[in-house]
């Protein structure tokens, strides 16, 4: 199944520039980089992301594959240094997703680093993270990673379950997590387990099963989401047929509050709705700038960028992709500028998921009228909006956190 379609936008210039005014507070804000690796070994049946196996793009001798993808990304890095000029700050966050980016080797992902560093700098302390695939990484490349600059890796573990792996159709083996999770500690890494509730023919059993083995492998950070069935996914297929159920939200729900219950109780902390993680430092500093509305630039096939305001997506064949630079043209396929409305909008529906709240003074005169209700609904602290000025969700908000943000919205 083809990944999902890109959205529709202005056209985007193919020098790549973007407007003066969103590079007006470029210097005194923080800048990530995402590098958006789109190979895999298969494709799995539940996703919809840009991903492509290597057969997909023509085995060897394709305009681009695992031993040129560097290449292109450092072409684009140029292409980010020309546009973002000299006011650019240094780099505060790096992180490399897919598709599995350890596809890639390790060195490769370094130099893709390096690159980082020569044209922007990293600010001290940046957070460097790659995703990996636990069947393809081993001692020696998470050291080379560690060694190179990396300093998190958020392993794919999906499950612990075997049935509940196939039907996920991930074809990693369940005991090299514990080894991918332990070889990166040993790197001197932080590590991050990625899992997944509400798979077809799961039980609630099942999932504390993978909880508790990803709880017992100590990890920094947990990630843990709902299934989502993305229509043109083969999952989406097989639900369409009666072949397997539709995720349930009541389900989904017993699920998360069984996830909240044992994270919490193993000392992990949620700081956004869908990730827990042991203290502060351990947070992924990446994602919470996304949430927070600040600056990243997007590497690489179908990646999303966002400036001052200014968002724009790349083409998402990787052939395509490498082509744009190949010719000296920026490989963005559109863009938007944000009004006022739609950056409110998204200043409410990000903030409100994160623990540390959203800001009571955020929010317009109608919006602040919502906030008793939800209050007296169960859906928000009330100690922390009176006390501490911030829209913070409880566990039932949290469940809720859309209904929440349409409450806010819509008053």
């Amino acid at each position: 199944m083809p990944p999902s379609a890109l959205p529709d936008g202005d056209p985007a210039p193919t020098s790549g520039e973007i407007p003066v005014a969103a590079l007006a507070d470029l210097a005194s804000t923080d800048l990530g980089i995402y590098v958006h690796v789109p190979f895999c070994t298969v494709r799995c049946g539940y996703c919809d992301f840009n991903t492509y196996t290597l057969t997909e793009l023509g085995g060897p001798g394709a305009s681009i594959g695992i031993d040129t993808y560097a290449d292109a990304a450092g072409r684009e890095l140029d292409l980010a240094q020309r546009v973002l000029g000299d006011g650019a700050p240094s780099v505060s966050t790096v992180f490399v997703g897919g598709g599995t980016p350890t596809m890639l080797r390790s060195r490769d992902l370094v130099r893709v680093l390096d690159g980082i560093r020569q044209r922007f700098g990293l600010a001290p302390g940046a957070e460097v993270t790659t995703e990996a695939n636990p069947d393809s990484v081993t001692p020696q490349s998470l050291g080379e990673l560690a060694e190179g600059g990396f300093t998190r890796v958020s392993v794919g573990m999906q499950s612990a379950v075997p049935h509940v792996l196939r039907t996920l159709e991930r074809t990693h083996d369940p005991d090299n997590v514990a080894r991918a999770v332990a070889a990166t500690r040993e790197a001197g890494m932080q590590v991050s387990v990625d899992l997944i509730y509400g798979t077809p023919g799961e039980t609630l059993e099942d999932w504390r099963r993978s909880l508790e083995a990803a709880v017992a492998l100590e990890p920094d950070h947990v990630s843990a989401y709902a299934l989502v069935v993305e229509e043109g996914t083969k999952l989406a297929a097989q639900v369409r047929r009666g072949l397997v159920p539709a995720p349930e939200d009541d389900d989904e729900a017993d699920k998360y509050e069984l996830a909240d219950e044992l994270l919490s109780a193993a000392g992990f902390g949620w700081y956004e709705v869908s990730n827990w993680a042991r203290s502060e430092d351990a947070r992924c500093r990446h994602n919470v700038a996304y949430w927070s509305g600040t600056n990243w630039w997007g590497i690489g096939p179908g990646a999303h960028s966002h400036v001052g305001g200014v968002r724009w997506w790349n083409v998402k064949h990787p052939s395509a992709y490498a082509a744009r630079l190949a010719a000296g043209e920026s490989p963005a396929h559109a863009r938007e500028t944000l009004t006022d409305e739609q950056r409110y909008d998204e200043r409410v529906l990000l903030g409100t998921r994160l623990a540390d709240g959203l800001p009571v003074s955020d929010l317009r005169g109608s919006g602040r009228t919502a906030v008793a209700g939800l209050i007296a609904d169960g859906l928000l602290d009330g100690p922390s909006a009176l006390r501490d000025a911030r829209l913070v969700l409880t566990r039932r908000g949290r469940l809720l956190a859309d209904t929440v943000v349409h409450r806010l919205l819509a008053a």
